[in-house]
């Protein structure tokens, strides 16, 4: 299917060792620290390592204005909604304003998100 969307760019980068970068805890959301590797011009999140501590659970349905892809590394992720329990290895790719979650982890889980904004058409 042909768009006229532009992707937002994100930073440049060249191989460094993700274990430099800190851990540092999600302002947004309580039980959940991130690796932020890459970010958009304008500052905003663009790749990260989320890992969600033992117990942690989100309220209400998720919806962001950005597309987002996620891969489960470690652990498992239980969709409320779904009633469906995913686990390492699954993989989710969201267009901007579709609906998921909530979610719980009963042992915690580490996964990869890679999000990508629209450039602004105005």
């Amino acid at each position: 299917m042909a768009t006229d969307w532009e992707v937002v760019v994100k930073d440049e980068l060249e191989f460094f060792d993700v274990e430099a970068v800190p851990w540092r805890p999600d302002p947004a959301a309580a039980g959940v620290s991130e690796r932020v590797l890459s970010r958009e011009a304008d500052g905003a999140v663009g790749t990260r390592i989320a890992r969600w501590a033992p117990g942690t659970e989100t309220s209400g349905v998720i919806r962001h204005d950005y597309f987002e892809e996620v891969l489960l590394l470690e652990g498992s992720l239980h969709d409320l909604t779904l009633d469906q329990t995913f686990r390492a290895g699954h993989f989710a790719s969201r267009r901007p304003g579709m609906p998921h979650g909530p979610y719980r982890t009963v042992d915690g889980c580490t996964m990869l998100e890679i999000r990508h904004r629209l450039a602004d058409a105005s």
